[in-house]
C-alpha cells in the first residue's frame, strides 16, 4: 500500500473563491476529507441531507452549523467536533473571514 503523507494545514488559501474539498483517504466504508472554507456558507434555503453519518472537527478558524430542527446555530471553534447523523438536514451558516476554517470530516455508513 502506498503511503499518503502531508500536512493538514499546508497550502495558500488566500485565492479560494469556493470551498476546497480534498479526499485524504477512502475505502468503501469510510471517507476522510480536508475541507478549507474562507468565508463560504451554504446557499440560502439549501440543506445537506446525506445518506452517510458525518463526524467533523474544526482545526482552525470558526464556523456555524445550522440544523433544520434547531433555532440557534451551533458554533464550532478549533477543537470542537460534532457527529451529524445520516439524514440530519443541516447547512453551513457561516465560516470565518479572518482566517481559513480547516475542517476534518469523516463520512461513514
Amino acid at each position: 500500500m502506498k503511503r499518503n503523507a502531508g500536512n493538514i494545514f499546508a497550502g495558500d488559501f488566500s485565492h479560494l473563491d469556493e470551498e476546497l474539498v480534498e479526499i485524504l483517504v477512502q475505502n468503501p466504508n469510510v471517507r476522510v476529507e480536508r475541507i478549507v472554507s474562507t468565508g463560504q456558507s451554504s446557499p440560502p434555503e439549501f440543506w445537506y441531507d446525506q445518506a452517510e453519518h458525518e463526524w467533523v472537527v474544526v482545526l482552525s478558524g470558526k464556523a456555524q452549523l445550522q440544523f433544520e430542527d434547531e433555532d440557534e446555530a451551533t458554533v464550532l471553534e478549533p477543537g470542537d467536533h460534532i457527529l451529524i447523523p445520516a439524514r440530519c438536514r443541516h447547512r453551513v451558516a457561516s465560516t470565518s473571514l479572518e482566517e481559513p476554517t480547516i475542517w476534518l470530516a469523516v463520512f461513514y455508513s
